[in-house]
């Protein structure tokens, strides 16, 4: 796809690591971009990141080839519709949402199906905001694309390919498909997380024991907790049917583990156990660098200039620790020392120096 000239209206965790991907990738391209705040259009500029440095105007996304809605749901709405006496008869519009229902209605409203394509990049973290951005971001990561039958198939194709090209592995859906699949593996998680944080902390006492021991099965099931309110708020409401009826599934699910669990029946409860495992297992996860945790559990022994004899010998070898911690619950984790790594490539390169010299290490799996 032949495009210059590619804007943003928004451009935070995911609108940043798409304007940055296509940087890499073409590096010739020319990207203009508006935001909520002023600040992030200057760091981003001052990145040479967009070639504007200040808030745009509507009219100055008429030069556009492509243009990248990234922000909240409704926000996206909104900016569809100024952009529909803005833009050239060729510029493709696409979101970042993870609800299409909305926005799709407003296309069709328009008449603007034929210049619509729905989008979103099955990727992301609890951080937010251009600051934690990244090229990989959309490496190897599922990228669903939703359009109408008015939009021609070679216009989708060489937008697909498009996106392909920066990484991604694009998916097509229709918007109600989407929507469905998204609000049963996405948005009900989210809701059973902050929920489940929310329980944790209610619950509590004042010596925030709970808070304390939390280990890493509790971490890894409410890290999506973390997200964005603001963000979560335009999806739940965005697709609020869909959720809803999720989320009175789910009571029935809990409703098999509680039945079983007080009629004290064994044989229920490893059936729905093994019924879980079993699906979990066979979900495979894309190979994606942020998708995946390059971590590294070892065993060391609680001795002065341990830890610092483990970090010499990494160093030594030149290897790159993203992040390290001590584990002090241990139930569910297979070292006492964590240590976290960009790569696979570094992983596997300490994991063979600790183990040389006598260390005890065990990967972590997703």
């Amino acid at each position: 796809m032949k495009s210059k000239t590619i804007g943003f209206v928004g451009l935070g965790l995911i609108g940043g690591s798409i304007a940055k991907a296509i940087l890499k990738t073409y590096p010739n391209t020319r990207i203009l971009a508006t935001a909520s705040r002023e600040s992030t259009i200057e760091t981003a500029f001052e990145e040479r990141l967009i070639d504007n440095n200040g808030l745009l105007k509507i009219h100055q996304f008429g030069q556009c080839d492509i243009i990248f809605l990234c922000s909240p749901v409704k926000v996206n709405c909104d900016y569809l519709r100024k952009l529909k006496d803005v833009v050239k008869p060729d510029c493709i519009i696409t979101d970042v949402g993870s609800v299409k229902g909305d926005i799709t209605a407003v296309a069709r409203e328009l008449e603007m199906t034929n210049q619509f394509i729905g989008g979103h990049p099955m990727t992301g973290s609890e951080l937010t905001g251009l600051e934690h951005s990244s090229a990989s971001l959309l490496e190897n990561a599922y990228y669903i694309l939703t359009a109408d039958s008015e939009m021609n198939a070679d216009t989708y194709s060489q937008f697909a390919d498009y996106i392909k090209s920066l990484g991604a592995i694009p998916i097509q859906l229709t918007p109600e498909e989407h929507d469905e699949a998204t609000a049963t593996v996405s948005h009900l998680p989210h809701v059973v997380a902050a929920a489940l944080v929310n329980l944790v902390n209610d619950t509590d006492d004042d010596r925030k024991i709970c808070k304390t021991i939390a280990a890493g099965g509790f971490k890894d099931i409410t890290r999506i907790a973390s997200g964005s309110p603001t963000m979560w708020q335009h999806i739940f409401l965005s697709n609020k049917d869909a959720v809803l009826k999720l989320i009175g599934d789910f009571k029935d699910e809990l409703s098999q583990f509680e039945n079983a669990i007080s009629s004290s029946d064994p044989d229920e409860i490893i059936n729905l156990w093994t019924k879980a495992k079993d699906y979990r297992d066979s979900i495979t996860i894309p190979d994606s660098a942020h998708s995946r945790f390059f971590e590294l559990y070892c065993d060391i022994d609680d001795k002065p200039g341990t830890l610092v004899g483990v970090l010499q010998l990494l160093a030594n070898a030149e290897i790159s620790v993203k992040n390290i911690d001590i584990i002090h619950n241990r139930e569910f984790e297979p070292g006492v020392l964590r240590i976290e790594f960009y790569t696979q490539d570094a992983l596997d390169k300490a994991r063979t120096v600790l183990t040389h010299n006598n260390y005890y290490t065990r990967q972590r799996t997703n």
